[in-house]
C-alpha cells in the first residue's frame, strides 16, 4: 500500500527544502520523524508537518480498506521530493530610476509512505 501527502506552496526555495529531504528518504517514518525533530531548520518543520499528514492518510486509508494487521511501524518513506513552485516576482528600485528583480521562490513538497 502507497500513500502520500502534499504540502503546496511553501515560502521557501525548493533547493533549501532538498537539503533536508534528502535527510529522510529510504527511513522507517517514525525514525524520520525523530530526524526532522532535532534539525533546526525551518525547513524541517514543514517536512514534519507533510510526513505526519501522510502517516494519518495511512492510517485512515487501512481503516477505509479494514485492512487488520496494519500498523504504522513498518510505513517506509519510498520518496520524498520537494520541486519548484511559480515565483512571485517584484522589483526593488536602484539608481539612476533603474529597478532591480527580486524572485521569491515557493515549493512543494510530496512524501510517499510505502509499507512494503
Amino acid at each position: 500500500m502507497q500513500v502520500h501527502a502534499i504540502l503546496k506552496n511553501i515560502n521557501m526555495s525548493a533547493q533549501k527544502m532538498r537539503e533536508v529531504v534528502r535527510q529522510i528518504q529510504g527511513l522507517p517514518a517514525l525514525q524520520a520523524q525523530a530526524v526532522l525533530a532535532v534539525v533546526p531548520r525551518k525547513s524541517a518543520r514543514f517536512v514534519a508537518k507533510t510526513l505526519k499528514s501522510a502517516i494519518a492518510n495511512a492510517e485512515d486509508q487501512a481503516r477505509y480498506q479494514k485492512i487488520s494487521q496494519f500498523k504504522t511501524e513498518n510505513l517506509r518513506v519510498h520518496s520524498a521530493v520537494a520541486g519548484t513552485a511559480t515565483t512571485a516576482k517584484r522589483f526593488t528600485p536602484k539608481a539612476r530610476g533603474s529597478a532591480g528583480p527580486i524572485l521569491k521562490r515557493h515549493c512543494h513538497i510530496k512524501i510517499v509512505l510505502s509499507d512494503e
